[in-house]
């Protein structure tokens, strides 16, 4: 057996330390690497199943990162007490590995490619992710799988006016902005993150910041490679163009061209592109029987000719498929409160795309418990869930939740999180669900500005209103001499074009974006320039939404629970609970709601109505209350002697109420005007000295009569 050389290199980035190992675990994968930083440890590991018979027009690559509870020292807080099904952080964390490495990957490897970055140790200071992200470069590039990286990526926080490189959790949590950003040694191909209202500025400052970091990274693993890389194995040889081939373009061309700028919508061009292929076919019949790959390569060149056509048109005439110029935001419409039970409610539809937007308002009993590495178990108030039926693309099919639709609903719930108010200030749990209805292009940035439209119908009290909008970006040649960046891309674009960057936030700043680009070496001065065109269309839709509702409601909906925050002295906790919560069990049965407290007093009540939670409020004050002088209760006579009654006034709380003091009249026997059992006002007249107290029943009742 032959023993495979370890190798270890150290890479400073930012301030933090990468050391880098392979050669000495999981040597049977195509390749492997483990990365350590700090005390965060991620193996990565690629493997390349069997080549294809045929040459494959997409790349079967997935990325399966995954994080060990043991990597913590913890126990998983499952039933079986393993992981599971891969959690919402695993499965975005694998989408930001996928997306700047699957472009580089060759089609005509023609093998399915496994990458599997798994968290092996965690500090609960150092995030795994970005670690994951260099380990899996590392573990492909030094494989023998063709790839046409390295690849490399770091996060960059804004913090207390500076930028920190691969900041701690504890400096993410106190940070302005958020960025992932990902790349080759040519330039950015990958940025995601979220912010706190932040300028274009400050964001083109992070990339900045990004670039070296990522570019040393690279040549690092570039490095590597030289001494460990294994040699890559061949690329599948593609067919030469068939002699018809020239004549079958030549033919198909005014048909494409006719069909992919066809007036009526997406489905009008789908079809008619579907009917010019079938025409081709047809006039292409005897060649297609003598060639059982002839259609695969009919529909391959139609393929080519419509996305030339499309980015020739573009680049040329300024012309879009749909007719729109470079500049123009497709039909936006919106309505707030389209439904009647959820508690708020919007339709937002711009172009062909449509997302109805719920917002529903919950208790503390809603919230969503999050068990992770990371760090303590937190719960979540805010959740927003983006769903995409394969209705709203008029297909049939599974209505299942997947990592597109994951990750589309993360990039929405950072851009809104931003202006939510505090839970002190708001006291609900928040669940905003976006059912794309219909979809041609950046349903996501739908979702934002229907989400907002029905968080503000449901009288969530947000900062400001949040919009968002895709830009695409159509280039010529290999140094971006020519380009036209575009606003609002539709599916086509989306598709055939070098760039997808959506932009989120408010008239203050970004909240939320996310840029996957499609090439290398993407200019500063074009970046700048895409998101200055995205301020200036995000303004035009916050304008539209305005028209339609420009502030949150003044009040939640009558079908929202109430909720209602109080506190109470810590001492006064147990009064409250009661012997084995006898007491907080009474106020719930009797009233309906829910009561929370909290080791600090802090206590929340909540029920379906108003009323029910006020009556539980008055119940718990009544446990608390301190007897107070001069004030009149309603109290329960509990004995009665011959010199008076004593009466419970307050939980637990008795006084005497001497016969004197039972009428203005003189009264024989205290049994002639009260029993046991008896519920009376009382006014609390005296705490002497030794702390007893003296009632008055007749007081009390002079008191009302004069009130009333």
């Amino acid at each position: 057996m032959q023993i495979q050389e370890i190798h270890k290199i150290s890479i400073a980035v930012g301030d933090k330390v990468l050391n880098v190992e392979t050669g000495k675990v999981a040597k049977q994968a195509n390749g492997s690497c483990m990365v350590t930083c700090g005390g965060t440890t991620v193996l990565a590991t690629v493997c390349a199943g069997a080549r294809s018979k045929e040459i494959l027009d997409f790349v079967p690559v997935s990325v399966e990162y995954n994080e060990k509870f043991y990597a913590a020292g913890k126990i998983p807080g499952s039933f079986n007490r393993r992981e599971g099904r891969p959690s919402m952080k695993e499965i975005l964390t694998s989408r930001i590995i996928d997306r700047p490495m699957r472009p580089l990957f060759d089609p005509l490897f023609g093998c399915e490619i496994q990458i599997v970055p798994t968290v092996v140790s965690a500090d609960q200071i150092n995030p795994p992710d970005m670690v994951a992200v260099v380990a899996a470069s590392f573990a492909v590039t030094l494989s023998d799988i063709p790839f046409n990286g390295p690849i490399a990526g770091v996060r960059v926080a804004y913090l207390g006016g500076r930028y920190v490189v691969n900041p701690t959790f504890d400096e993410i949590e106190k940070s302005q902005m958020d960025i992932v950003v990902a790349g080759t040694e040519g330039g950015i191909t990958m940025v995601e993150g979220g912010a706190k209202e932040v300028s274009e500025e400050i964001m083109l400052g992070a990339i900045a910041v990004a670039e070296p970091e990522i570019r040393k990274v690279c040549q690092a693993i570039s490095s590597l490679r030289e001494k460990a890389g294994k040699p890559k194995q061949p690329l599948m040889k593609k067919d030469p163009d068939p002699e018809y081939f020239a004549e079958v373009s030549q033919y198909a061309l005014p048909l494409i061209k006719e069909a992919a700028f066809a007036d009526g919508g997406k489905l009008v061009r789908a079809q008619r592109i579907a009917d010019a292929k079938k025409n081709i076919c047809q006039k292409f019949s005897s060649i297609i029987e003598n060639d059982d790959k002839a259609e695969s390569v009919i529909d391959a060149l139609v393929d080519d000719i419509h996305t030339k056509l499309l980015r020739s048109s573009i680049l040329d005439e300024d012309r879009r498929v749909d007719g729109r110029n470079t500049h123009e935001i497709r039909p936006i419409t919106c309505e707030a409160h389209v439904l009647p039970i959820p508690h708020g409610s919007a339709l937002f539809t711009r172009g062909e795309t449509q997302s109805l937007a719920t917002t529903t308002l919950g208790t503390d009993n809603n919230e969503q418990l999050i068990d992770s590495i990371d760090g303590d178990t937190t719960y979540l108030s805010f959740m927003l869930h983006y769903n995409f039926p394969p209705f709203s693309v008029g297909e049939t099919g599974k209505l299942s939740t997947g990592r597109r639709e994951i990750g589309h609903g993360h990039l929405a719930q950072r851009a809104l999180e931003a202006v939510l108010p505090p839970k002190n200030d708001f006291p609900y749990v928040i669940r905003v669900v976006s059912d794309i209805t219909e979809s041609n292009g950046s349903s996501s940035m739908a979702t934002v500005c229907g989400g907002c439209l029905s968080l503000m119908d449901a009288g969530v009290p947000i900062k400001r209103p949040v919009a968002g909008i895709a830009m695409g970006l159509i280039t010529d040649d290999d140094k971006y001499t020519r380009y036209k960046i575009l606003t609002d891309i539709l599916g086509e674009e989306d598709h055939m074009g070098d760039m997808d960057f959506k932009v989120a936030g408010t008239r203050e700043g970004i909240t939320a974006f996310q840029m996957d680009i499609k090439i290398a070496g993407v200019s500063a001065e074009l970046m700048k320039e895409a998101l200055e065109r995205a301020k200036e269309a995000r303004f035009k839709i916050l304008d539209i939404m305005a028209g339609c509702l420009s502030e949150p409601r003044n009040h939640v909906s009558g079908n929202a629970p109430t909720i209602i925050n109080l506190r109470i002295d810590e001492k006064k906790i147990g009064a409250v609970i009661g012997t084995g919560g006898s007491n907080i069990k009474k106020i719930q049965m009797e009233t309906g709601a829910d009561v929370s407290i909290s080791d600090d007093g802090s206590t929340s009540v909540s029920a379906s109505t108003r009323a029910k939670a006020e009556r539980a409020v008055e119940m718990i004050n009544l446990l608390i209350e301190e007897p107070e002088v001069g004030k009149i209760y309603q109290g329960t006579v509990k004995r009665i002697m011959d010199f008076g009654a004593f009466v419970e006034f307050l939980p637990k709380c008795e006084g005497l109420c001497h016969i004197s003091k039972l009428s203005r009249r003189r009264v024989s026997k205290v049994e002639d005007v009260l029993k046991v059992g008896q519920i009376i006002p009382v006014k609390l007249i005296e705490i002497d000295r030794m702390g007893r107290v003296n009632l008055s029943y007749i007081d009390a009742l002079e008191a009302n009569a004069s009130q009333g």
